[in-house]
Parts: structure tokens; sequence; C-alpha cells
């Protein structure tokens, strides 16, 4: 197997919904994801994510908090691996400078808030799935102390 790129992404949330974005390119072209994307020569996973972030959606973010990792493996149909990653999934907060409307760019083809019951709703990699149903389940057990 190859050895996996290093890539990151960055879970924003404000009000109750998060920051997604429609995927532009493989491996996950069409589908919504957080923010993020391949690290680049130097740059620490946190760097990454920080970056990607407001690469994609123009929001800046700051305090990245480890918050999931995952060893991703794309293969076409003999089996092949097309794509590996390493990715570290950051929590996030805005700074409150720059943009507060996401806009879609780089290789993001567009950009939205959504709810949890949305994005239960949409086509997303498991990952992001299993980070917010997290997410949520730690917010409810918030509630209920």
């Amino acid at each position: 197997m190859s050895q996996p790129a290093p890539a990151s992404s960055a879970i924003v949330r404000r009000d109750g919904r998060y920051l997604l974005v429609r995927r532009r390119n493989p491996p996950a072209a069409d589908l919504y994801a957080f923010p993020g994307g391949r690290a680049e020569a130097g740059e620490t996973p946190a760097e990454a994510a920080l970056r990607e972030c407001l690469e994609e959606t123009g929001i800046e973010v700051a305090n990245p908090r480890l918050f999931a990792t995952y060893d991703l493996v794309t293969r076409n149909g003999e089996g092949d691996v097309t794509h590996h990653y390493f990715l570290s999934v950051f929590a996030v907060e805005e700074t409150g400078t720059g943009t507060d409307e996401a806009l879609a760019a780089d290789d993001a083809a567009e950009c939205g808030w959504y709810s949890a019951d949305e994005v239960r709703a949409m086509p997303v990699p498991a990952s992001v799935l299993e980070c917010v149903e997290r997410l949520e389940m730690e917010r409810f057990l918030e509630l209920e102390a």
C-alpha cells in the first residue's frame, strides 16, 4: 500500500450549523465535506487545516483542536489504490476577522452552513457524518449536564 499523503480539515460550527464545501475534485468530487485539503511541504496538520479553511471559504479560523484522524484509501474498479490520505480533522473557532460570509474558492465548488439534520441527508463522506454525529452527541450531553 502507498504511503498516505497528509491532509487536514476544519470543523467550523456557527449557531448549531456546520460549514461544508462541495468538493470540485477527486477523490471526493461532488461530496460535501469540511473545508480542507493536502498539507503543503513543511506545514503541520493544524496549519494546513487553518490555511485550507481560509482558502476554500474566506472564513478565518484559529485554535485548532485535533478532533479525529482517518486513514482514507480510495480504490478503482480493479482494486488499485488511486488516493491515500491520512486526514487530521480539527475543531476550530472563527477569529471574527475577515469575511462573515462563506464564499467558495480554490477547489470548493460551493459552500454553506448546514444543520446536523441537513448534513445527514446530504452526500457526505462517512468521516464527515461520523464527526457531526459525535459533535451532536457531545452537545446533547452538555445540555443534559
